[in-house]
């Protein structure tokens, strides 16, 4: 297989770059001049994925299917993991895809290229937690929030069939002083226990607050949420959402408050095992369910291609986005090490991935018409950032053109602007018209369906 354009990682800026190049060049040229390489057959926004992980979104009618977007847009999707690259040859392999039966379905396959964009994204970084791993959720992807949203329904199921039956005293338990952060033993209702206070733990917090009224109220009765349902929010910075302004941060810890939501900040966690979470101050927090949204890292996979890493395993990238040392390879995201004029890091979000896209489309497609490609470095521009609380409130802080200058928001005018960004990315991918139909259909959808997803 051969593309001239090779993109790996079907993320925010991954597939936004696809559908662009795909729109221009593979339309005009043939779908093979644009080729979309992704180990998942559809695509969910990933700042959405606290909301699959509570149940409010659905991902079998969120998910945009990779193949539907390449025929639309004119690009080719190869379906399959990169396992292996050689830079110098530039080709890359892409693993087998097996049925659950163990039959092959596509063999494994080597896709030479002209330019490639690496956009794997990031996964969890545990710190060296003793536990993490093995007993925690990270929302990086759809099945770990689709598992983690199956696990809380039969935790609700379990514990609503406990409250709902005369429980022995345990004499024992009730000698015992609790731990320090304990709720104390025995106790019914469910415990969910989220580290890290930054915005995928402070959405997760709200989402899980709201989402758990709405199932209790759908069957889980013996539930009153606010009470059974305790949810702690463990940060080891002085204050939750740290890299935003004081005042966005002082609101969120404002309405976690109002949802009793028990924040603990100057925290550091130092164990976790099937039943609680511990840290190095004492506190002992009993846990059905623990989320990791502590801190991120690349992908191991980047160690193993022979391209050059910093020290935290991202790739190397200069100020025009290619790997240091490779012309023609290119990082995008949160697997890209890319500083700005002040020296500072590119932060990894999805506003930096969206900007990164438009940069490289403006690259290959210069390129293509055989124009002179612009030798300005690519710039992060931080336009602000909002921070979900629910269905109907968000916070944040929008940032003016002028260096310093920013507006705080909160309320439904937040939200409303939090919506417009999932908005943006779909027509970015799916043109205005589509996207506009498919918002319309999503709100008569919620009018006529469950408010949280019950199966």
């Amino acid at each position: 297989m051969h593309s001239k354009i090779v993109i790996v990682g079907g993320g925010a800026g991954g597939l936004e770059l696809a559908c662009k190049l795909g729109r221009k060049l593979g339309r005009r040229s043939g779908p093979e001049q644009v080729m979309l390489v992704d180990s998942r057959l559809y695509h969910i926004w990933k700042p959405s994925l606290h909301e699959v992980a509570a149940g409010t979104l659905d991902i079998h009618q969120e998910g945009l299917s990779y193949q539907m977007l390449a025929h639309d847009n004119g690009f080719t999707f190869a379906y399959g993991a990169m396992t292996a690259l050689d830079p110098h040859a530039k080709q890359l392999t892409v693993a087998a895809i097996t049925a659950a039966d163990g039959e092959e379905v596509l063999p494994e396959r080597t896709i030479t290229f002209e330019s490639l964009v690496l956009a794997i994204g990031s996964t969890s970084n545990y710190f060296g937690v003793p536990g993490a791993k093995e007993h925690t959720i990270s929302l990086n992807a759809t099945e770990d929030a689709e598992r983690f949203r199956l696990t809380l329904l039969k935790l609700l199921t379990k514990a609503a069939l406990r409250k709902g039956q005369p429980a022995a005293p345990d004499l024992a338990a009730t000698a015992a002083d609790p731990a320090p952060g304990s709720t104390g033993p025995g106790s019914n209702g469910v415990d969910i226990v989220i580290i890290g206070g930054g915005a995928t733990g402070v959405e997760l917090a709200a989402e899980l607050r709201e989402a758990s009224s709405v199932y209790a109220a759908y069957g889980t009765g013996h539930l009153e949420a606010m009470r059974d349902v305790r949810i702690t929010l463990l940060e080891g910075a002085p204050r939750i959402l740290a890299p935003l302004p004081e005042r966005v941060s002082a609101a969120a810890l404002r309405l976690l408050n109002e949802r009793a939501i028990q924040v603990v900040t100057h925290t550091r966690v130092t164990a976790i095992a099937a039943d609680a979470v511990t840290t190095q101050e004492g506190g002992r927090y009993p846990s059905d369910i623990v989320v990791w949204a502590a801190g991120i890292k690349a992908p191991d996979l980047l160690a193993a291609l022979g391209l050059p890493t910093v020290k935290g395993g991202q790739l190397d990238v200069a100020p025009n986005l290619s790997v240091q040392g490779f012309p023609s390879i290119f990082g995008l995201g949160d697997c890209a090490f890319c500083k700005g004029p002040d020296g500072k890091p590119v932060p990894p979000r999805a506003q930096a991935a969206h900007q990164q896209a438009d940069y490289l489309a403006d690259r290959f497609l210069r390129e293509a018409a055989g124009k002179p490609v612009s030798t300005l470095p690519y710039v992060y521009r931080d336009y602000g950032s909002l921070v979900s609380f629910g269905q109907t409130s968000s916070v944040g802080s929008l940032m003016g053109s002028l260096k310093g200058l920013s507006w705080f928001v909160d309320g439904f005018v937040a939200r409303l602007m939090y919506t417009s960004l999932h908005l943006m990315h779909h027509q970015a991918v799916l043109g205005t018209v589509r996207t506009a139909v498919l918002a319309v259909a999503r709100f008569l959808i919620k009018r006529s369906t469950p408010l949280v997803k019950l199966h």
